[in-house]
């Protein structure tokens, strides 16, 4: 009899604690969903928060390359004018102006005429610098007569052409 109470009591230790297994699984089963859910619901949550922080970079890039770009532009177009305007200020004020050309020409022209004419007179000599001095002397015809008050005046010997 001892031993049937105690197998009726082992049985119903057993159905209690099958029942608390049974209600143990029920509980993983819905504590699964419940975690499934929630990592769900937060990696979600995350891969929102990771789209707009990208969209925001995104658009940081963006207005990046814009004020690149136009950095960029804004360098090109002040070396273009540096490198223009440099070369432009020394050739405006190293060549001669139009005014200057002009009396330039003029003056070339009447030392041509000069030249020209003296040529025609007979200028055409062979001048040089002698001396220790330096100083400017001519060839001269030492065969023809000399003229002057004190005979100083020398004949001046043409180049040949």
């Amino acid at each position: 009899m001892k031993i049937g109470l105690l197998m009726e009591s082992a049985q119903a230790h057993q159905k209690l604690a099958e029942a608390h297994l049974e209600r143990l699984q029920s509980h993983m089963h819905e504590l699964d969903g419940v975690v499934r859910e929630e990592i769900r619901r937060t990696l979600t949550e995350e891969l929102r928060e990771l789209t707009e922080e990208s969209k925001r970079a995104a658009h940081a890039l963006r207005c990046i390359k814009r004020t690149a770009n136009l950095r960029a532009f804004l360098w090109s177009i002040g070396i273009s004018i540096t490198c223009t305007a440099v070369p432009s200020a020394i050739a405006h004020w190293t060549l001669p102006s139009d005014a200057e050309i002009a009396a330039l020409r003029a003056r070339r022209d009447e030392l041509t005429y000069a030249v020209s004419h003296l040529e025609q007179q007979g200028g055409r000599a062979e001048w040089r610098r002698c001396g220790d001095s330096a100083r400017l002397c001519v060839r001269v015809e030492p065969k023809l007569p000399v003229y002057g008050d004190k005979a100083d005046y020398y004949i001046v010997k043409e180049l040949e052409k």
